[in-house]
């Protein structure tokens, strides 16, 4: 199972530097384009209540459109 799901927009900022981020501090995720998988943007609205891009799913705790100086807050928590 992967612990995280990201979901992007292809082009997006904000998705390019979570990725990166996400990157940088080893957590592992599953990579869920939603611009070009319409059943991935169902499921992110469904999980985040909203169309804008990035969303992190961490078992079930969502952070929606975010930018990456909210990731350290809500990856303490647990």
């Amino acid at each position: 199972m992967v612990p995280a799901i990201l979901y992007v927009k292809e082009g997006c900022p904000w998705c390019e530097d979570a990725e990166s981020e996400l990157h940088k501090i080893g957590l592992k995720y599953e990579r869920r384009e939603v611009l070009s998988n319409s059943a991935f943007f169902k499921e992110m609205k469904a999980v985040s209540g909203q169309s804008k891009a990035p969303v992190l799913d961490i078992d079930g705790r969502i952070l929606a459109d975010f930018g990456i100086e909210q990731l350290p807050a809500f990856l303490k928590v647990k």
